[in-house]
C-alpha cells in the first residue's frame, strides 16, 4: 500500500475467486465476516484459504457482531486473520485489549444515539462509520449523514467511511468527508455475496479520480 493514499476497502467476499479479484482490481483490505447472522457469512476454514492466497498487497479484516474477545481470537487463529471489526457493545476496554493483539477497526451505526465525540473513546482503533439499521450490521446499502461523518474526523486516528457507497456516490463522499479509507459492500453485488466485477472497477476508479481531484484542490 501506498503511504498516504486513500484505502479502499471491499466487504462481504465470501470466496477466494472474488478476493483475489479485488485484490487485483486495487483494493487495499477485504471483509471477512463471520456474523452468522449475515447472508455474506464465512466459515473460518474458508476465510483461511482466501486469507493464504491473497497478496500481501492487501490484507484481510474480520467482522465480528457482540460476541467476547476470547471468541474474536479464537475465530481469528483458525482464519488466520490480524486485523478485527467490531459491530454492537464492544467498551473501549475491551477493544484496548484485543488493540495489543490485532488491528482493531471499531464500527459505529450513525442512530440517533450516536455522537462524533463518542469515537475519542477508543483512541487504540481505527473508527469505521456505518449507516443505522435496526437489524443488520453492514452491507445495509443504506446512505447516511456525510456532515455527521466529518465531525466525527477529528476524534478518530484513522476514519473509514462506509454506508449505501457506490460508483455514483463515492466521489461525494469523499469530498465531503475527506476520509483515510471507503468501505463498500453492497454497491458493488449482483447479490448478496456475490461481487460485480465491473461495479468493483468502477468503484475504484471513481475513488481514485476523487482522490486526484482532492489533491489537485489542496493549498
Amino acid at each position: 500500500m501506498k503511504a498516504n493514499r486513500l484505502q479502499i476497502k471491499i466487504c462481504g467476499i465470501t470466496n477466494l475467486e472474488d478476493a483475489k479479484a479485488c485484490v487485483e482490481l486495487g483494493a487495499d483490505m477485504i471483509g471477512l465476516n463471520f456474523y452468522p447472522q449475515s447472508p455474506r457469512y464465512i466459515e473460518p476454514e474458508i476465510a483461511r484459504q482466501i486469507v493464504e492466497m491473497i497478496p500481501r498487497s492487501a490484507y484481510a479484516v474480520g467482522i465480528f457482531v457482540d460476541v467476547s474477545a476470547e471468541e474474536i481470537r479464537k475465530t481469528a487463529k483458525r482464519a488466520g486473520i490480524e486485523s478485527v471489526q467490531l459491530h454492537g457493545d464492544f467498551s473501549p476496554e475491551t477493544c484496548r485489549k484485543l488493540a495489543r493483539e490485532f488491528r482493531v477497526i471499531r464500527a459505529f451505526s450513525t442512530g440517533g444515539r450516536f455522537q462524533p465525540e463518542d469515537a475519542g473513546s477508543f483512541p487504540d482503533c481505527d473508527v469505521l462509520l456505518d449507516a443505522y439499521h435496526a437489524e443488520l450490521r453492514g452491507g445495509t446499502g443504506l446512505t447516511r449523514d456525510w456532515s455527521a461523518a466529518r465531525a466525527t474526523l477529528p476524534f478518530a486516528r484513522f476514519l473509514i467511511l462506509s454506508g449505501g457507497l457506490n460508483g455514483q456516490n463515492v466521489a461525494h463522499a469523499i469530498a465531503a468527508v475527506a476520509p483515510h479509507a471507503v468501505d463498500v459492500c453492497s454497491g458493488v453485488e449482483s447479490a448478496p455475496g456475490v461481487k460485480d466485477y465491473g461495479a468493483i472497477r468502477n468503484f475504484i476508479a471513481a475513488v481514485r479520480r476523487a482522490e486526484r481531484s482532492v489533491s489537485a484542490s489542496s493549498p
